[in-house]
């Protein structure tokens, strides 16, 4: 019985070492193959450094993701979405966004037409604000996704008719999906509140 005892403790420490081994190796390959990609890139924008910012940020995302983060479906789950959302930005702008959710829920087709809302909530911030934005969302009994500027402000009513990302991508889409789209703005920034009542 020892021999066997100390013979099972042999092989479980052998399979630990392994996976340990291969998980370094995995990381190895995946910092080396990412960062040097995004290092080239960089080389070969120097002269451009709002691409270089851009670069910069989409590797430190995906590396944070990689590192730290349970990865998601963005297809499923409003968390991924969120942040989905703010790297595809992040990668057409120089803008930095933080998202934090509170809480997590699956997406179906109305969670799906808050997440369409929200994107289009970011994009005008990246468009028209520039530099920080903050994505926060709360799940509870409802859903609320906050998109909070700190541009100069623009007046709401003074919206040219044949501008339509507030109106359709945002308010309407959240109409359609029985929830609803709050735009407070003044000289210090935006903010963008969308509500879905029910969590799915």
């Amino acid at each position: 019985m020892p021999w066997i005892a100390g013979l099972y403790r042999e092989l479980t420490d052998e399979r630990q070492e392994r996976i340990r081994s291969q998980t370094r190796a995995e990381l190895a390959t995946q910092v080396h193959d990412s960062v040097l990609q995004t290092l080239t890139l960089i080389r070969r924008h120097a002269d451009d450094p709002d691409r270089v910012v851009r670069l910069a940020r989409a590797e430190e995302r995906h590396l944070r993701s990689w590192l730290y983060e349970p990865t998601g479906d963005p297809e499923q789950t409003l968390a991924a979405a969120l942040q989905d959302v703010a790297a595809r930005v992040e990668q057409d702008y120089p803008v930095a966004i933080e998202v934090v959710c509170v809480g997590d829920t699956a997406l179906d087709e109305r969670g799906r037409g808050l997440v369409g809302a929200t994107g289009e909530a970011v994009l005008n911030a990246a468009k028209h604000a520039g530099g920080q934005i903050s994505v926060y969302a709360e799940v509870d009994d409802d859903i609320r996704v906050y998109v909070r500027d700190r541009g100069p402000g623009f007046d709401l009513d003074g919206v040219p008719a044949d501008r339509h990302g507030i109106a359709d991508s945002m308010r309407s889409r959240m109409q359609r999906a029985g929830g609803t789209c709050d735009i407070r703005t003044h000289t210090r920034g935006t903010e963008v509140t969308l509500t879905l009542p029910g969590a799915p």
